[in-house]
C-alpha cells in the first residue's frame, strides 16, 4: 500500500528543511520526497532526479510510531491529494 507522509522536523538550522513530505511505496520506501526550508524553498527527489542537496532516503520509513518518538520530528500521515499540492508547487509535476 502506497500511503503519504509529512514530518515537521523542529529545529535551528538554518540550511535544514522544516518541513518533509514523502510518498512511501509498497516497499517501505520513499518514492517521492518534497523538502521545504524556513525561507520558503522547496527541492525534490524522485527515482530518477534529485534537486539541491534533496535525495531519497537509503533506508525503509519507519512506522509513524518511531518517527514521533524521536526528539524534534512530529510525524503526520496525510492524503495523496496534499503531497501532489506539494509536489506540483516544487515544480517536480512540470519535469
Amino acid at each position: 500500500m502506497v500511503w503519504y507522509l509529512r514530518v515537521e522536523w523542529i529545529h535551528d538550522f538554518t540550511e535544514e528543511p522544516v518541513d518533509i513530505y514523502s510518498e512511501i511505496g509498497d516497499n517501505g520506501y520513499e518514492v517521492r520526497k518534497v523538502e521545504v526550508f524556513r525561507d520558503g524553498h522547496l527541492q525534490y527527489a524522485d527515482e530518477r532526479h534529485e534537486a539541491g542537496g534533496t535525495s531519497l532516503s537509503e533506508a525503509p520509513v519507519g512506522a509513524v510510531e518511531e518517527i514521533a518518538a524521536q526528539d524534534g520530528f512530529r510525524p503526520h500521515v496525510i492524503s495523496e491529494q496534499e503531497f501532489e499540492a506539494v509536489w506540483a508547487r516544487a515544480g517536480a509535476a512540470e519535469r
